[in-house]
């Protein structure tokens, strides 16, 4: 696998409203662990939509990374332009020190939001120009935005063998877990 698209949850779908909140790291850290694998199996990009949440913690993380494997390249792939332009200060610096880190933006229209239709021009093309998926996304916690994600992977996987990888809850917990007791406390999410 050469490419790979990595998105999940929206950060507000999972109560996080800013980069201060304690479990970002442990998703970060998640993440990490199943691109490692990839990236020394030969993984070269790792393309996110960009959206505030997984798809942002998952470039910090890619970009982290690139430190122990110069090869490895992150891209974000927009539906529109400007996707940040609504954002508050705080998020908006965020995302320009993101994109500072990346090799390679675009916007798949270039225009500001219009339509729905956005979206599904740029899932539709990220879904072409990749190899599989690391979705993070757990269906038991409730249902959210990576559900249409995850069913549009999973019928790429039965009918053309696209790689379907997913990180859930119990997985991050797991991480949580075991760098809390390397510390020795626990105070939970």
């Amino acid at each position: 696998m050469k490419n790979l698209l990595l998105t999940g949850y929206r950060a507000h779908e999972l109560g996080i409203y800013n980069n201060k909140h304690k479990g970002i790291p442990y998703i970060k850290k998640a993440i990490e662990s199943r691109l490692i694998p990839l990236i020394e199996e030969g993984l070269e990009w790792v393309i996110t939509p960009g959206q505030y949440g997984v798809d942002l913690w998952a470039c910090e993380a890619v970009i982290s990374l690139k430190q122990q494997y110069p090869h490895l390249r992150c891209s974000i792939i927009t539906a529109y332009a400007h996707p940040e332009e609504k954002w508050s200060d705080e998020k908006k610096e965020y995302y320009m020190q993101i994109l500072k880190g990346i090799d390679y933006y675009a916007a798949v229209s270039k225009e500001s939001y219009q339509g729905s239709w956005q979206f599904k021009a740029r899932d539709e093309l990220l879904f072409r120009k990749t190899d599989g998926i690391l979705l993070v996304y757990d269906e038991d916690s409730g249902e959210a935005s990576p559900k249409f994600v995850k069913e549009r992977a999973l019928k790429k996987h039965m009918e053309e063998g696209y790689h379907y990888i997913s990180i859930g809850s119990e997985e991050i917990q797991a991480v949580a877990d075991e760098d809390t007791s390397e510390q020795g406390f626990y105070d939970g999410f």
